[in-house]
């Protein structure tokens, strides 16, 4: 990435990473590089690294191919599963195309039995992520590590070793810490650019695959912001929104434009692909480093465990930093787990934290959007 471009160029590469790195997979495939494609934050990409091995995130945000999916799933499933199935199905991705080994882990009960039909046109693997995180869940979490490492092995014809894995651990908590100081500058009030763009950088920063070169640009963009910010060039000051709830990318993103279209500017992502990914580093000094990498992944507040205290953790801290008026909570359609989860985000919200807060059911349909705009501007014009 050339620093001479200017901003809204920049931002517009990140925004089209996932398809620019098409070609860039097909090349790694001619090259016989493995692909491993991935559902979910819990995925302990580091084990894959360490191989040597290119890791791509296959959920998907478009309701392109959900009629069909919805040949062989229910129509009232969670939209992202059906949109991750269908791309799959259809193969109109290329990311589930090129993968050797699809790996999706036990997160909620839609997932593990879309999994079931996945299995019979891709090679999938399956690991048995708990509920809790107790210290029992903390064994099982990390056996199934060890055993996902066994299975690459197995597959693959290859011998990970600790040292690699380390390696990996490194590298991407460099990246980690990359994405986590270019995210934070929405702290400054006003903030130096739209939440879309922010969102777009993280989203699009997982699909390069040379994880250091990554965390080389994040940091170049992240100067060059601080550098135009000094200039006094910001966006209007406006309600400063925390958007929490289910991962939203893609179609999904609409909720974030209807916030910014109508008045106020959306400064934090606590959700999957924003700070809930990022949060935790792997413990570089920890001597068993399976026991590094499920204490890390573990923590992450996801409403699949129960109870979910890390979730309000992360929730309230960047509720301070990043001085937040006013809390939406995208949820999508069937998502029970999160849908059941708002009666206690609401409470701690409102109550412990003092500010508004909104939830919102959706799809990736376009069906909603003028809802979607009315609700927001007349939440937005209470603030």
């Amino acid at each position: 990435m050339e620093l001479i471009k200017d901003l809204p160029s920049i931002f517009e590469e990140f925004s089209e990473q996932r398809r620019n790195s098409f070609m860039a997979a097909f090349e790694m495939k001619e090259k016989n590089v493995p692909f491993i494609g991935a559902f979910c934050t819990y995925f302990p990409h580091e084990i894959a690294n360490a191989m040597g091995a290119a890791v791509v995130g296959l959920c998907s945000f478009s309701d392109e191919t959900i009629p069909e999916a919805e040949q062989d799933l229910p129509r009232n499933l969670c939209p992202l599963v059906k949109s991750s199935y269908g791309f799959a199905k259809t193969q109109k991705c290329p990311y589930f195309y090129f993968s050797d080994l699809i790996v999706g882990e036990t997160t909620c009960d839609g997932k593990k039995k879309m999994y079931e039909y996945l299995s019979e046109f891709k090679d999938v693997y399956v690991m048995e992520l708990p509920n809790s995180q107790s210290e029992d869940g903390m064994k099982l979490w990390k056996n199934e590590i060890i055993r996902f490492k066994e299975k690459l092995e197995s597959k693959f014809g290859v011998t990970i070793t600790e040292e690699q894995i380390r390696e990996a651990a490194h590298t991407s908590n460099e990246q980690r810490k990359a994405i986590k100081e270019f995210y934070e500058l929405m702290a400054l009030d006003p903030p130096p650019m739209h939440g879309l763009n922010m969102f777009n950088v993280m989203y699009g920063s997982t699909f390069k695959f040379d994880r250091k070169k990554s965390a080389e640009e994040i940091r170049a963009l992240t100067q060059r912001i601080k550098d135009e910010y000094a200039k006094e060039q910001t966006i209007e000051k406006k309600p400063r929104i925390l958007v929490t709830g289910c991962p939203i990318s893609g179609s999904a993103m609409k909720t974030v434009k209807a916030i910014e279209e109508n008045g106020a500017n959306v400064v934090c992502f606590e959700n999957c692909g924003g700070a809930k990914s990022v949060d935790q580093l792997v413990d570089e000094s920890n001597p068993d480093i399976y026991d590094a990498l499920a204490k890390r992944y573990l923590h992450i507040g996801c409403s699949c465990m129960t109870p979910n205290p890390n979730r309000l953790e992360l929730l309230g801290r960047l509720i301070k930093e990043f001085k937040i008026d006013a809390v939406v909570e995208v949820i999508l359609q069937a998502c029970h787990t999160y849908n059941v989860e708002t009666f206690g985000i609401k409470r701690f919200v409102t109550q412990t934290m003092g500010i508004p807060y909104m939830s919102v059911e959706t799809d990736f349909s376009t069906s909603d959007i003028g809802q979607l705009n009315t609700r927001m501007a007349a939440f937005i014009e209470m603030l």
